[in-house]
């Protein structure tokens, strides 16, 4: 008896790659469905959320498909959400656009609150961060699993989080955080229960993101 393909919601809200993402996607065996609909977004197997562009942009497109919501239902229920660059960043509590005139402290704009931090410049003396790089991977990831050390995976970004604010002793299960570094460290990529989420693209990463879409894929049964 075959085994029927995981249905994975790939969140339209505006921002993304979506056609790469979605190709991705079923290259490593999802059944796609690329939606704004908060029922179907909800029920899916696996809710991949994409993010192309401006922190303030993304979550003004995600509040108008009830995208915090279906995120937050997802996670609730243990049902298992990616986000993708920016789909990574609004997974924390606020984003800080320093080159949209927004002066340092400024409280910025708030996002899905899923992670405590800041999406911040990046300190590095090249801006963006664009090709490929290393990580750090997080011990016992899931995503990372069965890739060498020195794996390369595809950035393009000049915000980031810079500092993980939630300590260990705060929940039972940790969060794995996987690190990289341009100029200085910052978040990959995280992985806590259901919520995972990278800060690189996958779908633009060749063999090597879709190696790591394959195991999250796989995650889902």
């Amino acid at each position: 008896m075959t085994t029927p393909a995981p249905r994975v919601a790939l969140l339209d809200y505006g921002s993304g790659n979506l056609r790469s993402a979605f190709r991705a996607l079923e290259r490593v065996g999802a059944e796609v469905e690329l939606t704004s609909d908060p029922k179907v977004a909800t029920q899916a197997d696996g809710l991949v959320v994409p993010g192309v562009g401006a922190f303030a942009a993304c979550m003004e497109g995600l509040r108008a498909v009830r995208g915090p919501r279906i995120i937050g239902e997802r996670l609730a229920g243990g049902r298992p959400v990616l986000g993708i660059c920016v789909g990574m960043q609004v997974m924390f509590e606020r984003g800080v656009e320093f080159a949209d005139g927004e002066h340092e402290g400024s409280p910025g704009v708030p996002g899905c609150g899923e992670w405590p931090g800041v999406v911040e410049h990046l300190e590095a003396p090249v801006l963006p961060h664009m090709g490929w790089n290393t990580v750090d991977a997080a011990e016992d990831s899931v995503l990372f699993a069965g890739m060498p050390a020195d794996e390369r995976f595809y950035f393009v970004h000049s915000y980031g989080v810079r500092t993980w604010e939630m300590e260990p002793s705060e929940v039972l299960r940790p969060p794995m955080v996987t690190w990289a570094e341009h100029g200085s460290r910052f978040v990959a990529a995280v992985e806590n229960g259901p919520l995972s989420a990278t800060q690189f693209h996958p779908e633009k990463s060749g063999d090597a993101g879709a190696h790591l879409l394959e195991n999250w894929i796989r995650s889902l049964g």
